[in-house]
């Protein structure tokens, strides 16, 4: 199983498409791998720089509606290819969500007030979080501060995330 914990990036924008992810020019890209150096390389947000913000990233945490525009299972696997198995936002495109699941990893959906406490836990350097799939639950600390935080995952989703993926639940049921 991944791991679901590690150093936070927060961006602090809403609707990131999946072409700020994994620009389309990668898309005939057959190996994964060949994603990884191009993730989030054409996002637009003062203060990024791809290069070297994601080094030591983990966990994702951002605005509303994350991975809009064109539905692609790139985009999870541009994340998943750099140690990227969490993110948390107040909402995700529909198709986006389900391709993390698909892929074993989390979309983890917050009110807005729980996103800004994570986004004022991380101003902090050195901020990380951990989450408890089983107990719905995330830990996150930063310096002397903790945080803890609740969330909701189907069953169904739950279970993709625990056996690694959609090919791996399939292989186990059916």
């Amino acid at each position: 199983m991944k791991t679901f914990e590690g150093k936070i990036l927060c961006l602090d924008r809403a609707d990131i498409n999946t072409d700020e992810i994994i620009p389309a020019k990668y898309l005939t890209e057959i190996d994964k791998k060949a994603m990884k150096p191009h993730l989030l390389e054409d996002l637009k947000l003062e203060g990024f720089n791809p290069e070297t913000d994601l080094k030591g990233i983990s966990v994702i945490v951002t605005r509303e509606n994350f991975g809009c525009g064109s539905s692609r299972e790139h985009a999870p696997w541009a994340l998943e290819e750099n140690g990227i198995n969490v993110v948390i936002a107040p909402s995700f495109a529909r198709i986006f969500r389900q391709n993390m699941f698909n892929c074993g990893m989390l979309a983890i959906e917050l009110t807005p007030s729980d996103i800004q406490a994570l986004f004022d836990l991380s101003k902090d350097a050195g901020s990380k979080l951990s989450v408890d799939i089983n107990k719905g639950a995330i830990r996150a600390e930063a310096k002397d501060r903790e945080l803890t935080l609740g969330f909701h995952l189907s069953e169904f989703d739950k279970a993709l995330v625990q056996t690694g993926g959609w090919v791996e639940y399939a292989d186990q049921n059916y």
